[in-house]
């Protein structure tokens, strides 16, 4: 996978879009579980990630009833270069929107449970305690469930970390997302230690009480070694589980795809992460963070 760009920067295109291999192309499932899943998000005023980042996927996980729910707001205060949330200044925090995300899991039964937000980097703690009061009342209104969470970087505060795990979610998950070459120009203020770092920290005040988990996109202009070195990156940190997927441009504004992974080289990249000692390995182009997430079912022995 070799860049077609410089080191230093990522060119957005304003060209069309190549055409999606057929590997990519999926068709749409035709489900009530769909209109079901639509109408009760409506209901009750709340955000996904799904719809928000424009995930391929929201067709197919909201047909089978499941969604990542994204709290905080719709509304970034970073401008990744790959991803579809609006970056705009954030409304205040709405206090019952952690009723509201505990509700909807009940009501669609949900196992395992995703929740991520947008940075908050104009909050003191980036949204820790927001985090904290939504796993709470997840848990109150749902006790058998698996919560998962999906957090920004926090500026790697220790406070906000520590508060969130206050909250013993079972699973960690913070997205390194590239190689190190490319970080400064595929994301916006983050870093590629400081991503490491917080999974690091995660792991060291948790230990085996709490799986760390991580994932990167492919298709962004990476190299094998690159990506395998960011492999073992994350198990050095401490990482348990991993996601790979292909990127996919959302929108003529964002990052272009450099390359479209075969499914046979994700296969392989999954095979060297299970070598390495991930806990579990997801890789695919259709894979994303929390994509078939509740496939992964945490021991016994850390609940």
């Amino acid at each position: 996978m070799q860049t077609r760009f410089n080191d230093s920067t990522i060119q957005r295109s304003n060209e069309s879009r190549p055409r999606l291999p057929d590997w990519l192309r999926t068709r749409l499932p035709t489900s009530d579980s769909f209109a079901r899943t639509r109408n009760l998000l409506d209901e009750l005023k709340l955000h996904t990630v799904c719809e928000s980042a424009r995930c391929p996927n929201h067709w197919e996980c909201w047909s089978k009833g499941t969604a990542t729910f994204m709290i905080g707001g719709d509304r970034c205060t970073r401008a990744c270069g790959f991803c579809a949330v609006t970056t705009a200044k954030p409304f205040a925090l709405e206090a019952d929107e952690p009723r509201r995300v505990a509700e909807a899991a009940r009501r669609m039964r949900l196992r395992h449970v995703v929740i991520t937000a947008v940075a908050r980097d104009d909050l003191a703690d980036g949204g820790a305690d927001h985090f904290r009061r939504t796993i709470e009342a997840v848990r109150t209104l749902n006790p058998d469930i698996v919560i998962e969470v999906l957090t920004p970087d926090f500026l790697d505060r220790d406070a906000a970390i520590e508060t969130v795990l206050a909250a013993s979610p079972h699973i960690f998950n913070h997205n390194l997302e590239t190689v190190r070459r490319l970080t400064p120009s595929v994301r916006s203020r983050a870093t590629y230690d400081r991503s490491l770092s917080v999974l690091r920290k995660v792991k060291t005040k948790r230990g085996d009480d709490t799986y760390t988990k991580s994932g990167l996109m492919l298709g962004l202009g990476e190299t094998e070694p690159e990506v395998l070195t960011a492999l073992r990156d994350l198990r050095a940190a401490g990482c348990d589980l991993l996601t790979l997927g292909q990127y996919l441009q959302p929108t003529l504004r964002h990052l272009p795809v450099v390359e479209f992974v075969p499914p046979g080289r994700f296969d392989e990249f999954g095979q060297r992460a299970r070598e390495m000692g991930f806990e579990h390995v997801a890789s695919g182009p259709m894979v994303r963070s929390s994509y078939h997430a509740d496939e992964f079912r945490p021991a016994s022995r850390r609940q």
